[in-house]
């Protein structure tokens, strides 16, 4: 094994051990709450970059990713869930590597999205995804939360067979890497009666979710409705705020979403999972802070009302 090799290995090693050492620690719960006193509440904490991508040219976040590990760090996550465009260019493994070292901030896993229902751009998208958990799995992670792409209208049959036929696929080589495969909802997937999802669902039937709370909001749909119907298959959430009106607000606890019902569905349905913080900010929003100060705050929320 040359050098190179060596030191992804090593650095690998120590990634997975970090998020194992995680799991371990009291800073998984309410203060004052040990994992010991908590044993089956082994929840690891994190959050995603969007935020931050958002105001980045063409949502690339490559050139500013220490100084978001660094916010992540500081602000009391346990690890982060990366852009699959972070690991597109080809030294992708060894420098968010040397970063999650660096900040001792074990990657989870990474968001993924694509046109799935549309057969024509399968093997553009089956390439993109075993090149990225490939990476992915390089660097620890053991997540791979995936939207099917929204088509700008209601999907056929034909279109759903199309995305459940790729997505088998997907799911295939993500297991075949250690990785876990979530479906990641955006507001089009539960419309209409969770019309989208449900397409899903009824051709992958194991089909695990990573529901993102805030979008199911946003299209009409109870969180905690949702998470009792569908708990069994929920390993991954994510995590974000916004008023009655369902504006965005510029962090957790800022804003009116009832977490402490989500706290009580989630001790019913025994949720095991990763639990990542993911801010969106308005466009016209006026910042009162930096970023790193709104994902601490978040964080704190997310301790103080779920007790992780």
């Amino acid at each position: 094994m040359n050098k190179k090799s060596a030191s992804i290995t090593s650095r690998r090693d120590f990634l997975r051990q970090s998020a194992v050492a995680a799991l371990a620690t009291g800073h998984l719960f309410a203060s004052g709450t040990s994992a010991e006193d908590n044993p089956s509440r082994k929840i690891i904490v994190g959050a995603h970059p969007w935020v931050y991508a958002a105001a980045q040219p063409q949502h690339d976040i490559t050139p500013i990713l220490d100084s978001i590990f660094s916010d992540m760090k500081y602000a009391g996550m346990n690890g982060i869930e990366l852009m699959h465009t972070a690991l597109y260019p080809d030294d992708a493994v060894l420098r968010i590597g040397n970063l999650a070292e660096k900040h001792a901030l074990p990657v989870l896993g990474t968001s993924f999205g694509g046109a799935m229902w549309d057969r024509n751009q399968h093997a553009s998208i089956l390439e993109d995804a075993e090149k990225v958990i490939t990476r992915l799995a390089k660097l620890g992670g053991t997540t791979f939360g995936t939207s099917v792409g929204s088509a700008g209208h209601k999907k056929s049959e034909d279109e759903l067979d199309a995305q459940a036929d790729l997505l088998k696929r997907i799911i295939a080589v993500a297991e075949s890497k250690g990785l876990v495969l979530n479906l990641h909802n955006h507001k089009y997937e539960v419309e209409n009666d969770l019309h989208d999802l449900r397409g899903t669902l009824a051709r992958i039937p194991d089909a695990k979710l990573g529901p993102d709370l805030d979008w199911l909001v946003q299209a009409d749909v109870d969180p905690v409705k949702f998470l009792l119907d569908f708990g069994d298959r929920i390993v991954f959430l994510h995590l974000r705020d916004q008023k009655q009106d369902k504006t965005w607000v510029e962090a957790m606890g800022e804003g009116d979403m009832d977490y402490g019902a989500v706290s009580g569905v989630l001790k019913k349905i025994n949720f095991q999972g990763h639990a990542v913080i993911e801010l969106a900010h308005p466009r016209d929003l006026t910042a009162t802070r930096p970023l790193r100060e709104s994902l601490k705050i978040s964080r704190q929320h997310v301790r103080r009302t779920l007790g992780f």
